[in-house]
């Protein structure tokens, strides 16, 4: 399909998008003055943008800090672009049925264009917890939802990903090859579960299981992540089974057979 002639371009719209593009890249909103700058937009454009994007709900904007965040409505049309929709309603109850079971924040994340995009979460019951902002991506390379996914990609899908990753080195524990990092997703097919044992951060411990849709693709992931002081080697084969039966629970439910 041939790309539409620039005489056909519409430049408000193309300065929208770029705002929303910029804001995906800014988790704690910015200002008027930020946006204009960055993106050389004139006040008077930029605010009318702003003002729209906000009425339409696309944005929200916080009067004490007068900084412009995204909405979650972008979040809900990538959903039914994919036509995963039934997968979030699927997934929110069981991810509470996990942390009551854990205990730990369990967490839901698709794959991205290059990485995992972390979607909803339900907040642990200890004081001390993990909070994430939806639609922050993660590393595919030092991630537990991220190996659980790319375990079970097909294996043209999963080279395409590997092309895109950098394996930037967090600490001592991070693979940074893809020859060791192959061997890693081995594992993770044999056990069903994949582990960040301190891999992006020291002290934190993440356990991730995929889910599959009706044709067996990994059509996303369910992980729990806590401090290492409170998962014990017992408490991560304990966590890592609930984990997989839970996810195994979703993945039936959107018509996925293990047969």
């Amino acid at each position: 399909m041939k790309k539409p002639k620039e005489n056909y371009k519409v430049p408000n719209l193309e300065k929208g998008i770029a705002i929303l593009e910029y804001l995906s890249l800014c988790p704690r909103g910015e200002t008027l003055q930020e946006i204009k700058s960055v993106l050389d937009i004139s006040q008077t454009t930029a605010y009318r943008i702003l003002s729209t994007l906000v009425r339409l709900d696309y944005l929200i904007y916080h009067d004490d800090t007068k900084r412009y965040k995204l909405s979650r409505k972008l979040l809900t049309l990538g959903f039914r672009s994919l036509n995963e929709h039934k997968l979030l309603e699927t997934v929110l109850p069981r991810l509470r049925d996990l942390r009551d079971e854990v205990q730990e924040t369990s967490c839901f994340g698709v794959l991205g264009e290059k990485n995992g995009i972390f979607i909803e979460q339900a907040q642990g019951n200890h004081t001390f917890r993990f909070v994430l902002s939806p639609g922050k991506p993660f590393e595919l390379h030092c991630s537990a939802p991220g190996k659980a996914i790319m375990a079970y990609l097909p294996n043209n899908v999963r080279d395409r990903y590997l092309s895109y990753m950098e394996f930037t080195r967090y600490n001592d524990r991070t693979i940074t090859s893809p020859e060791e990092y192959l061997k890693e997703l081995e594992i993770v097919r044999k056990h069903g579960y994949a582990i960040d044992n301190e891999e992006e951060l020291t002290g934190v411990i993440c356990i991730g299981s995929p889910i599959f849709n009706y044709i067996g693709y990994p059509c996303g992931a369910i992980w729990i992540s806590g401090p290492k002081d409170r998962l014990s080697k017992e408490v991560i084969r304990s966590s890592a089974a609930c984990i997989k039966k839970i996810a195994l629970e979703i993945s039936e439910e959107l018509g996925y057979s293990k047969r």
